[in-house]
């Protein structure tokens, strides 16, 4: 199935204590580059983050954000630094001293200095977080590969409705291209018979030079190559596995044999369906940019 690389998906739960989301999204880009962005403290989850989202997406500019609020109780250990404590302690002892200051030194007054209490997060299981970050990540993982795929069905059926305007336009070539060596042979006697108004046509020379011309505007190759284009189109579109990259060097083809084809033919008809068939091809070019 096509998958687009543009999308965007959500998750959210409430893990151990902690309210976890965290959002997906996505847009093209040649490579697949993945840019996390989650809270400092829990940034020994990135890794494995990155490992989830490489496991879903092959390509694309992905941006993954987490959100964590902890609502546990016996997260934060409060706790007294007490060798500033004795520092701030004693120089206030000697300040009032020196000044003749009242001694009114309080648990209040010491606690307001910087530093005295330290509050830290208690000790946490950093694999058992990262595990509920990615629980969640497969939430929001699954939601955006859902938006990806109903986007890269309406993709895959624009191109295939391209791919079979270029099949229409492509018989019409192959029924014009013997039409015009045809032609040519008329307008190649009609011309002789006018230079050579009295002497008699060699019908052997004629054939030649018809033989010549049809040689050098034959594109039955060009065509049955574009043809076998088209079904390995068809293929990939229908497989289970990541084209964007192989679609890009298949349309690159696609091009090169229609412009091989233009080059060959001078007629006005075939040269008409040519421009129409590049035109399509551009079309899906710019729709297989987003293909992943």
């Amino acid at each position: 199935m096509v998958k687009s690389m543009t999308g965007y998906g959500r998750g959210e739960a409430v893990l151990n204590g902690r309210s976890i989301i965290v959002e997906v999204r996505s847009v093209n880009n040649r490579y697949l580059d993945c840019s996390v962005k989650l809270p400092r403290l829990y940034i020994f989850a990135e890794d494995a983050i990155k490992a989830r989202v490489q496991n879903s997406i092959s390509r694309g500019k992905v941006d993954v954000f987490v959100t964590l609020d902890n609502s546990r109780n016996d997260d934060v250990v409060v706790s007294v630094n007490k060798a500033v404590a004795d520092g701030y302690h004693k120089a206030l002892k000697e300040l009032a001293e020196c000044y003749g200051l009242r001694d009114d030194i309080s648990v209040s007054l010491l606690s307001r200095f910087p530093d005295v209490l330290l509050v830290e997060k208690s000790p946490e299981d950093v694999e058992a977080v990262a595990q509920d970050i990615c629980a969640v990540l497969d939430m929001a993982l699954a939601d955006f590969t859902t938006m990806r795929c109903r986007e890269g069905e309406k993709l895959a059926a624009d191109i295939r409705s391209r791919a079979d305007t270029i099949t229409r336009l492509l018989a019409k070539v192959e029924e014009r291209s013997p039409k015009t060596v045809s032609e040519y042979r008329t307008k190649l006697e009609a011309r002789m018979q006018e230079v050579l108004s009295n002497t008699q046509l060699d019908p052997a020379r004629i054939l030649t030079e018809a033989a010549i011309f049809a040689d050098k505007v034959a594109v039955d190759e060009e065509t049955v190559r574009l043809h076998s284009h088209l079904d390995q189109l068809e293929e990939m579109l229908s497989g289970g596995v990541p084209v964007g990259r192989k679609l890009d060097f298949l349309i690159q083809e696609f091009n090169r044999e229609a412009n091989t084809i233009g080059s060959k033919c001078s007629d006005l008809e075939i040269s008409r369906h040519v421009v129409d068939i590049k035109a399509e091809i551009e079309k899906i070019r710019e729709q297989v940019q987003n293909v992943e």
